[in-house]
């Protein structure tokens, strides 16, 4: 085989085995099609390129599954592998990840037109802090009976409490009435560093590989 194609089907398997946090769905066994395969055993190593039906044989002779890892490979890579056990573990790493992550979210913090200091400062420092902490704020101002007349109260009011959130907050939706709510939603104006991605299996390198090798 050449050593590009060999090199490609690697990573492609190395790829597989950081499989993305959202478990994917790979065909396997009967339900892949092709007539032939290119088989990596469950110890990575390669076994070359046989009949569909004789990979599958194998397989259950090794009490595995064959998985299609690289589909459009050609022809296709496959890997012998109990395939329940991986997916136990990848969900086991996914939940791991995910711990001490925080999940951001939409919070609202509400306000009246007729709002005294003490209560503005402290809703103040509430939006603030939840936008430190990575979410998204709604800022509410709930009108009742004649207020409803008077709705550049509203609109002041929030345009104050934008000014005193300056540096932390940016305009996501701009102030826009809700029956009698007047709401804005405003955003972190730093974002937090994205959760590092795993890599998907990288199909195009095996593909471009073992078509060089045809």
């Amino acid at each position: 085989m050449h050593a590009n194609a060999a090199y490609a089907i690697f990573l492609a398997c190395e790829a597989f085995q950081e499989v993305s946090s959202i478990v994917k769905e790979y065909r396997l066994n009967e339900r892949i099609s092709t007539r032939e395969v290119r088989i990596i055993d469950d110890k990575g190593e390669q076994l070359g390129v046989m009949p569909t039906v004789q990979a599958l044989q194998m397989a259950r002779e090794r009490g595995v599954d064959l998985v299609e890892v690289a589909p459009t490979a050609v022809p296709p890579v496959c890997r012998l592998m109990d395939y329940g056990k991986f997916r136990y573990e990848q969900a086991k790493k996914e939940k791991e990840a995910r711990k001490g992550q925080h999940i951001s979210e939409l919070r609202e913090v509400r306000f009246r037109p007729g709002i005294d200091e003490h209560d503005l400062d402290y809703k103040v420092r509430r939006a603030r802090n939840l936008l430190i902490e990575g979410n998204k704020v709604k800022l509410a101002v709930v009108f009742r009976g004649r207020q409803m007349a008077h709705p550049d109260l509203g609109v002041a009011l929030l345009k104050r409490v934008v000014e005193s959130l300056k540096g932390a907050a940016k305009i996501e939706r701009p102030p826009t009435f809700e029956g009698r709510f007047l709401g804005m939603v405003l955003i972190p104006a730093v974002s937090k560093p994205a959760p590092k991605q795993v890599k998907e299996p990288d199909t195009e390198q095996a593909q471009e590989a073992t078509a060089k090798e045809a």
